[in-house]
């Protein structure tokens, strides 16, 4: 497996991780336990995505595209 993508937070890991399993992309999601260890201190450099070596293109595609902005919805919720 190869590190593909260092998230802010491990919300974020996890939430490129949902997006390339939806795209038949395996993923381990790494830093769980890391974040409560940092106690008071900015917590940084703990969440991480890993992918087979496989999928490393393909993940690195989705990636910048996710970066990019393209999975963002544009749909306006609120009231009129």
């Amino acid at each position: 497996m190869q590190l593909i993508f260092r998230g802010s937070n491990i919300l974020e890991a996890h939430i490129v991780a949902g997006l390339l399993d939806t795209h038949g992309i395996e993923t381990y999601v790494g830093g769980h336990y890391l974040q409560g260890a940092v106690g008071d201190l900015p917590a940084s450099d703990f969440a991480h995505v890993f992918v087979n070596d496989d999928d490393v293109t393909a993940a690195e595609q989705l990636i910048t595209d996710y970066e990019a902005g393209k999975f963002s919805s544009t749909d306006d919720y609120s009231e009129k």
